[in-house]
This record gives structure tokens, sequence and C-alpha cells, in this order.
């Protein structure tokens, strides 16, 4: 059963650049949000550490030996448990707040010709571990109230829940709205117009509905920016059985279309505008007026580029 999920002729899929839809935008702010308050709340934590444990003199148990001396506070046992705790907590918070922003990035990407602001934005969540860790860090090696034993085991913890904060936080191949465009422009070049299809599960949308990925679902259609807002970021690459299987000509060059849309998905090369189809021969290829109406969306997608 298919049901529509947008107009295919959404103002988006008049635009030469991919533009993420209204409810991307929208899902992108929130998810944002989230992930700022659960920055914010890390840090928060790590103050309390500091501030609550580390600094805090007014904790320490002063022990006195069989000779009746008194002898310096001592970082008490159940405040070393509460700091262990509380650095897996600054942990958790700090890398689902990465994660939501991630997300947000998949769904609203920056352009990568503004370079500043793409690294900034899809970087950010590998920075906040550093703010949201290295003081406290620093701070347990410089305690002198903690023993060798305790500096050591909280130390480690720090560090490696820092570490992986900081790995979950990097984006190894972030989304950007040139990597969208190219999949657009791929889908134009094929089908003659931006609309693609999708169901729940996975997370890349198909240029036919009727495939066997998409069997026993509900299938929803629309523009590569509505797929997007539905979570599905990428275009399949089984686009030759794609296009038999709803018996639309297959151009002669579909394999260097193919690897030009793997090339740009895994981030190895930032060229937006891919291969034009070769049509030379391919029964039921786009003739006449269906040609130039083609040729003239891509001229706008390449001219964009």
């Amino acid at each position: 059963m298919t049901s529509s999920g947008k107009d295919a002729a959404d103002s988006s899929a008049n635009d030469s650049t991919w533009k993420a839809s209204a409810e991307s935008t929208s899902q992108a702010k929130k998810l944002r949000l989230y992930a700022v308050l659960l920055w914010a709340l890390g840090i928060l934590i790590e103050i309390g550490a500091i501030f609550g444990l580390l600094l805090n003199k007014s904790i320490l148990t002063a022990t006195v030996d069989s000779d009746g001396v008194l002898s310096a506070g001592k970082f008490p046992t159940w405040a070393f448990a509460l700091l262990i705790a509380l650095l897996v907590l600054d942990g958790i918070a700090v890398i689902i707040g990465s994660m939501l922003w991630k997300k947000a990035n998949k769904l609203d990407p920056a352009s990568e010709k503004e370079p500043f602001r793409f690294f900034i934005q899809n970087q950010l969540g590998a920075f906040i571990p550093i703010i949201a860790f290295l003081p406290v860090i620093i701070l347990i090696f410089l305690n002198k109230d903690m023993g060798k034993t305790q500096k050591g085991v909280a130390g480690a913890v720090g560090i490696v829940v820092a570490l992986l904060a900081v790995v979950m936080g990097i984006d190894f191949n972030p989304a950007s709205v040139e990597k969208y465009t190219a999949e657009k422009q791929a889908v134009i070049q094929l089908l003659g117009e931006d609309k693609v299809y999708w169901a729940g599960g996975g997370e890349v949308y198909h240029v036919c509905g009727t495939v066997s990925d998409l069997s026993d679902s509900t299938v929803e259609s629309g523009t590569t920016a509505d797929a997007v807002a539905a979570n599905k970021p990428r275009l399949t690459l089984k686009l030759g059985s794609e296009l038999r299987k709803c018996n639309r000509p297959v151009p002669n060059n579909l394999d260097a279309i193919v690897a030009a849309i793997r090339d740009v998905q895994q981030g190895k090369a930032t060229e937006q505008v891919l291969p034009s189809p070769d049509w030379t021969g391919v029964e039921n290829a786009p003739t006449g007026g269906d040609l130039d109406s083609l040729k003239d969306a891509l001229k706008d997608v390449k001219d964009a580029a």
C-alpha cells in the first residue's frame, strides 16, 4: 500500500540546491536545544564535583593515631564513590547531548561552502567534553587530600569517560547541503523529478516504491527533503535493480553515477555535480520535451553547485 507523504511538487523540489524542509528544521531546533541542555547539565555536574567535593575542605575526615596525634583530614570514601558516580553521570549527559546534536545535523546540515561554520557545527560535540572534564581531571590529580589510589582510579575514570565522550562527539562523515544536493540531482536525472520512496526501518530512501526492501510496509513518498525529515538521510545505491523494478530506463553509465554518489556519501568527494546520464540506445529513455525538461532541471542543479 502506498500513501503520499507530501506533494512531490513541494517548493523544495523546485529549488536547485537541496533545502531542509520546515519539518526537518523544526526537529533540528528541538534536538539542538535538548543537546545544549544536556551539555549544560554535564558542566553543572562537573562544577558540583569540583566545589562540592574536590575543593570542599569541610567534608574531610580527620583521624587520631594510637598516640593521640591528630592527622590531617583525608578524602572520605563516600566522597570518592560520589565523585566516580558524578564523572559517569557527566559522561552520560554529554554523550547523549552529542548524539542528539549529530542527529540534528543530519536533519538540517551546514554547507561546506562555509568551512568555519561547517566545522564548528559538526564537531562541537567533540569540544564540549573537554570543557566538561578537563578542569575536574586536573583538580583530581592536584588534590592533596586524596590518596594515591583514589587519585589514580578517579583520574583514570575521568580520562576514559572524557575520551569516550570526545570520540562519540566527533562526526567522521558529516552530512552537508552539498551531499544532499548531489543525491537530489541523482534522483532528478534518473526520474525526471524530485520524488522518492521510503518506509519504517533503515536510513535510505528509494527511487521505486515497489522494491522488496519496502514490501510489507506502508510506503511513503515525497521529495528528498521529505525523506530526510523522515530520518532517511541517504539515497539507496541499488539504483539499477530499482529502476528496472519500476520499468524505468537505466542509463548506460549508471555504474559511474552510483560510484560518484558513493564517494559523496562516504566523504571521499565534495563535488556535488554527478556524471550526466548516457541514454544512448537505451529503451524508453527520455526524449523530446521530457529530455529537454530533464536537462533544464539538471542545469539548475549544476549551476547552483
